[in-house]
Formats: structure tokens, sequence, C-alpha cells
């Protein structure tokens, strides 16, 4: 049974620095990519970043690039989200997910079969 629970939320100011984690079971981390997606009140869910699950490359929604690095440490099965340069606009809960759909971009929330609860991240000014 897969599990994956995000940590690591709060509330900040814009230009700080967050670290989310996502702690995964039942995931095996050769076989699958691992993503965070966010969703602010009344928006739809925002891809924000993956790692993806052959060849580790990594992938970063254009809002995020340049300040948000995704990372994943395979001995504690668990895959980070740093993020920095916080601003307003990063105001959402965010979703840890895992999937492999090869038919599906990684991007896509579609491409993923598993997720989190969530975490609210609150970026104030």
């Amino acid at each position: 049974q897969v599990q994956l629970v995000e940590s690591g939320g709060g509330l900040v100011q814009a230009g700080d620095s967050l670290r989310l984690s996502c702690a995964a079971s039942g995931v095996f981390f050769g076989s699958y990519s691992m993503g965070w997606f966010r969703q602010a009140p009344g928006k739809e869910r925002e891809f924000v970043a993956a790692f993806k699950w052959s060849g580790g490359a990594r992938y970063y929604g254009d809002s995020v690039r340049g300040r948000f690095t995704i990372s994943r440490d395979t001995a504690k099965n668990t895959v980070s989200l740093q993020m920095t340069s916080l601003k307003l606009e990063d105001t959402a809960v965010y979703y840890c997910s895992a999937g492999h759909d090869s038919w599906r971009s990684i991007d896509s929330a579609d491409y993923y079969a598993y997720w989190g609860q969530g975490t609210q991240v609150t970026v104030s000014s």
C-alpha cells in the first residue's frame, strides 16, 4: 500500500525559505517518478516540480524554476522541495505525488497515481 505524507508547511514571510518533505512508503523510487503540485483556493492544481524515475531528471514549473529545488533521498524514501525567495503567490496547499504513466506528461496530474493529503504553505507580506 502506497502512502505519501507531507510535512514542513507553515506560515512564512515573503522572501523566506521553506523546506517541504514527503515520506513515502510502499513506493520504490526506482519505479516511480515523484512530484510536487500545489493548489491555491479557487485555482486548479498546478505542477511545481518532479523527479523522474528513470535517469533522475528534474522538472520544474515555470513559476518556480530557479527558486525551488526538488531532491530525493532513496535511503530514507523521502522527497523534498526546497523553496526559496517565496512570494505571496506561492501560497497554496502543496501535494506530494508518485506515479509513472508513460502515456502522460510528467507535469500532468494524470501522470501520478498516488497523492498525499497536502500541507499548507502560506506566504505573508
